[in-house]
């Protein structure tokens, strides 16, 4: 089955404390912190690691700081791992640190980590349905706060690469690493999906015309109500929305994008398609609308 999962991702920041406050707001749990650094988990154990102070053997950022640096991604064996560092290995060094993770880098630049993924993730509620005539989900209960926003996993990493080269990119992941494309967008970039996972992405190589760089980190929660609440709750803590409340054209998941001191952005998403081998690779030769739809008001901001 090759990569199940994001297992990390990696961040160079400047302020660390800032970045602290962020993600305590957005939910994650903190999980280790020192002087230079800061781990936070998903749910399911993914680490989200911000360092002040990075590991001098990650390959050269690719924008000024802060930016993501490496995205480590977790195997389902022993014997898939060594194949796929062997893999990437093929034509440039490869480091094993003590934790038995495997760095590199990509054609564009960025640092790809290979590790075993973590345990298998534990069960999570069912996210709310509505009631609708002839199907109804709820009897005899109101609807109240999700309360507490709680991200359950890093479900996809979006970065950005030029656009020349851009086939060259894309091979190191899908020739070597295992993963399909599942739409290919000629003007935009390239959605991708690992082995072991249905989303619809897990992976996306964004074409700028000349530079490369942090795009955003999609983290899943639970439904639509999360998506809302948690945006709302990072609001109010003084956080700055990137982009309005939607649903993409392609994934078809519900999203909500924030500014990220890290760097980039970082997306709460809910409901995205899952596909399966008979699903085949869709081409685009135009860039398709960015949503179904996105959140509109005719009121204004001072209205209540």
């Amino acid at each position: 089955m090759g990569i199940q999962r994001i297992e990390s991702v990696v961040y160079t920041v400047d302020d660390l404390a800032e970045n602290i406050r962020f993600f305590t707001d957005f939910g994650l749990a903190p999980v280790e912190a020192t002087e230079t650094r800061a781990v936070f988990a998903t749910l399911i154990g993914q680490t989200f690691v911000l360092d002040t102070a990075p590991d001098p053997l990650l390959p050269p950022a690719l924008e000024k700081t802060p930016t993501i640096r490496e995205v480590v991604w977790g195997v389902d064996t022993a014997e898939s791992l060594a194949e796929l560092v062997a893999r990437a290995g093929a034509d440039r060094p490869v480091r094993e640190d003590a934790h038995g993770v495997f760095h590199t880098v990509d054609e564009t630049g960025f640092g790809v980590g290979l590790t075993l993924a973590g345990p298998t993730p534990p069960e999570f509620a069912d996210p709310r349905t509505g009631n609708t005539w002839g199907k109804v989900s709820r009897w005899n209960s109101s609807v109240t706060s999700v309360g507490r926003v709680r991200p359950i996993r890093m479900c996809h990493v979006a970065l950005n690469i030029p656009k020349a080269g851009w086939e060259e990119a894309n091979a190191f992941y899908l020739d070597r690493l295992g993963f399909r494309a599942t739409d290919i967008v000629k003007p935009m970039g390239v959605f991708m999906q690992c082995e072991g996972d249905d989303d619809q992405h897990n992976f996306l190589l964004c074409h700028r015309p000349d530079r490369a760089g942090c795009n955003h980190v999609s983290f899943e929660v639970p439904g639509f109500d999360d998506v809302i609440e948690g945006g709302n709750h990072m609001i109010e803590q003084g956080w700055q929305e990137a982009r309005k409340l939607g649903r993409h054209t392609i994934g078809s998941n519900v999203f909500r994008f924030i500014h990220a001191p890290c760097g980039g952005r970082v997306e709460l998403a809910a409901d995205m398609d899952r596909v399966d081998e008979s699903y085949e690779t869709r081409v685009h030769e135009t860039t398709p609308p960015h949503h179904i739809w996105a959140l509109r008001s005719s009121r204004e901001p001072e209205e209540r």
